[in-house]
């Protein structure tokens, strides 16, 4: 999640640069056609193409909106997620208590760790690409791969679990599912020890019940990739629109021209060239907006920073235990917040 409130100029050419390039060719050979070998006819009405941007515009600002539903369906996930950890280490603390104070601290210790190798092996999990993952220019996959949050999965979980236990998640298809299942196994046997009575196990079998539905509905965002019929038309519509822009603009500035110059200056035609830019880069860029909220598990710069959100409930519950030397909130990395 990008933390800086304007975003620099640096990260916009990153994603831009490419297509500025290209838009300023095309619109420099269009007008090289024009003006100096003399294809008069090339020029087309303005109205036509108008329409056809105001029609672009409405799709790409629907397109957008349910990509953004997306992202922030996502956040209020990772939201509940920290709110029900906190309630789970609650619980761990208050219900676990018998006369061995060392029993309980072991106890207590090892389902609030293994709470956070799940939170971390989640996340991992949800990290890792889709065939219909967005794939950007090498200069902005650079940057990413640069900071780091390309995990193999599952990596993460070893730092909160037995060395056994961690082994057997690597042949699992799912570690953070088997996670939460020996939560649930844990109170299951605290219960048969009387360490815990009926009210309490059910209690907190409640809270496991509600990070599987978490997690499902992480994976539901997952593994379904935005509808292609809106996210590839997008992408057509807006490029037929740019490529036929400059036309357009050819005959915009012509006509200005002959009204209001008396064809004195026809070099004044030159400036459908910067114009056709802008245009261009505005109507890609609100495209490529759309596309970037479309998966926001992906580890990108505009995505749900669960890295960030791990350490939060790492730190929360770590000071549950009245540990010290807890570990530093995550710092952004070039503003970006993963």
């Amino acid at each position: 999640m990008y933390v800086k409130r304007n975003i620099g100029w640096g990260v916009i050419l990153k994603f831009a640069w490419k297509n500025l390039i290209f838009f300023t060719l095309y619109a420099g050979l269009i007008f090289y056609m024009y003006h100096f070998l003399g294809w008069n006819y090339i020029d087309i009405p303005f109205q036509p193409i108008s329409v056809i941007g105001i029609a672009v515009a409405f799709y790409i600002g629907f397109k957008n909106s349910q990509s953004y539903d997306r992202f922030w369906e996502g956040r209020k996930i990772w939201g509940g997620i920290v709110n029900y950890s906190r309630t789970w280490g609650i619980q761990v603390l208050s219900f676990i208590h018998t006369e061995d104070k060392a029993f309980d601290k072991k106890i207590q210790t090892q389902l609030i760790y293994r709470h956070i190798g799940w939170i971390n092996a989640l996340r991992v999990q949800l990290r890792q690409p889709r065939p219909w993952s967005l794939k950007e220019n090498r200069f902005v996959e650079k940057m990413i791969e640069k900071h780091g949050e390309r995990n193999p999965s599952c990596n993460e979980a070893f730092k909160y679990v037995s060395k056994r236990e961690f082994i057997d998640l690597k042949k699992r298809v799912n570690p953070a599912t088997h996670l939460v299942k020996n939560q649930a196994m844990d109170l299951v046997a605290l219960k048969g020890k009387g360490v815990i009575d009926g009210f309490q196990e059910d209690q907190m079998q409640s809270v496991l019940e509600e990070f599987y539905n978490l997690q499902g509905k992480s994976e539901r965002i997952k593994n379904t990739p935005f509808p292609r019929q809106y996210g590839y038309f997008s992408r057509v519509f807006t490029w037929i629109f740019i490529l036929i822009l400059p036309f357009g603009l050819l005959d915009v500035f012509e006509d200005d021209t002959i009204i209001s110059m008396d064809s004195i200056e026809a070099w004044y035609v030159f400036l459908m060239i910067p114009f056709s830019v802008l245009i261009s880069w505005i109507f890609i860029t609100m495209e490529k907006v759309g596309d970037n909220s479309e998966d926001p598990f992906e580890g990108r710069i505009n995505d749900v920073p669960m890295t960030a959100l791990c350490r939060t409930i790492e730190i929360d519950l770590r000071d549950m235990l009245d540990e010290e030397n807890l570990p530093d909130p995550v710092a952004p990395k070039d503003h970006v917040l993963y």
